[in-house]
């Protein structure tokens, strides 16, 4: 369901002391004014799982980044304290070499659109397609962590990131009863209460 759009979103937005509009491809370190790994969140949503990654562990600087500007908002009037470890952005993935050089250490895509149609593939951030942006702006050894509810998107993300040289670390189908560190999104919260299960996996490369 579309969210509704916040009538003062443009506001939030624009005053907002932890969003980047601009590009700082290669300067990251100084912005977080340290060398510490960056992880980054490709579509964060109302920024809950950023923003408490955050705060768990502040020895790592944490980007969130979200498309849609209306969501944005939403996530900037729920966590409108700055934490000087965590910066968000209003920009599409597929800009991501714009924005980022070989600076990202860990990439976490959490209850990503599917896109569930043959013609769709390609479209979905474990495609080829994004797996090659993602090369462009991983440091060292690329790492992709993955959380969702539906099972046909994990299926073909495993077999995608298989073929484009992933490998395996861990792969779980019931998270909540594992033992793997993890910190909640909202949709995993709303998806804990309907006892729907989650697929979660550790590829690197």
């Amino acid at each position: 369901m579309r969210l509704r759009n916040l009538k003062n979103k443009d506001e939030l937005v624009s005053n907002c002391t932890y969003l980047i509009n601009n590009s700082l491809k290669n300067k990251w370190d100084e912005e977080f004014q340290n060398k510490n790994p960056i992880h980054l969140e490709i579509g964060m949503g109302k920024g809950d799982f950023i923003y408490n990654m955050a705060l768990k562990y502040p020895n790592i600087n944490f980007i969130g980044i979200e498309k849609y500007t209306g969501v944005v908002a939403r996530a900037i009037k729920k966590h409108p304290q700055k934490l000087n470890n965590l910066r968000i952005m209003n920009i599409d993935a597929f800009n991501l070499e714009e924005y980022f050089g070989k600076e990202i250490e860990v990439i976490y895509l959490n209850f990503s659109d599917p896109w569930p149609k043959k013609r769709q593939a390609k479209r979905r951030l474990t495609s080829e397609v994004f797996l090659n942006i993602y090369d462009k702006i991983f440091k060292d050894t690329a790492i992709i962590k993955m959380k969702t509810d539906n099972i046909g998107l994990f299926a073909s993300s495993i077999v995608s990131l298989s073929n484009y040289g992933y490998k395996f670390v861990d792969v779980n189908l019931d998270l909540a009863s594992s033992d793997i560190p993890n910190v909640l999104t909202e949709y995993e919260s709303k998806f804990r209460e309907e006892n729907i299960k989650i697929n979660y996996f550790l590829a690197k490369k």
